[in-house]
């Protein structure tokens, strides 16, 4: 007995029709995930940055709160604070913040290209780990007052150098365009961190009137 055959035919994709479903998906594919800008970069950097600024802000505020509201560069060295240091060495008054830090590597931005993170506070952190200045006129009852930001200052068009930087009313203040091409944050006494253009960076300068600004710069 011989068995019949049915004129059933297995079903299969031609190569065409391969070639057209992989088109199809991979049209959808961009739609669902584009690529990313050339942009995305830079502002995931900055972001990270204003984050590490924030949370330098938030120590600073709570060292503050400790130590009868005042920052550790109002005080003496002897009290446990950095004044007599925090002007020619701006990593000081990290230092003694560092239980509440946590990590140093919150005080490198991302973005800085020419420093460094420091993987332990001492003896390891120098100006080498810091992307951050510090505000020494930081008070409490000032508000707006600039507690730490990006260091990468011009001066005249002129870079800054690490050391003491004194600010009054009419100095020609300006970003570099390294970092956050002409821009930066400030994180400031109130706990806030602004990011700052050159123009609004010389219209808070300003507004200081005849009061001095000094910068501690890594």
């Amino acid at each position: 007995m011989k068995l019949r055959m049915g004129n059933q035919k297995t079903a299969a994709l031609t190569l065409v029709e391969v070639v057209v479903v992989i088109a199809v998906l991979a049209v959808l594919f961009l739609f669902i995930f584009p690529f990313p800008e050339p942009s995305a970069k830079p502002k995931a950097l900055r972001i990270m940055c204003i984050n590490n600024l924030k949370q330098v802000g938030l120590s600073f505020r709570l060292w503050e709160g400790d130590n009868g509201d005042k920052y550790p560069m109002s005080i003496s060295v002897t009290n446990g604070g950095t004044m007599e240091l925090a002007g020619t060495n701006a990593g000081m008054s990290f230092l003694v913040m560092s239980n509440i830090l946590s990590t140093p590597r919150i005080l490198h931005c991302p973005a800085d290209t020419n420093s460094s993170e420091a993987q332990t506070f001492a003896p390891s952190l120098t100006h080498q780990n810091l992307s951050y200045f510090v505000g020494l006129d930081a008070k409490e009852t000032d508000p707006q007052g600039m507690l730490a930001g990006d260091d990468n200052f011009e001066v005249g068009g002129v870079p800054v150098k690490s050391g003491l930087l004194n600010l009054v009313a009419n100095t020609p203040l300006a970003w570099s365009a390294a970092r956050h091409h002409f821009a930066g944050n400030v994180a400031l006494a109130d706990g806030s961190v602004q990011s700052y253009s050159n123009a609004g960076l010389t219209n808070w300068l300003s507004q200081t009137g005849p009061a001095t600004n000094w910068l501690a710069i890594p």
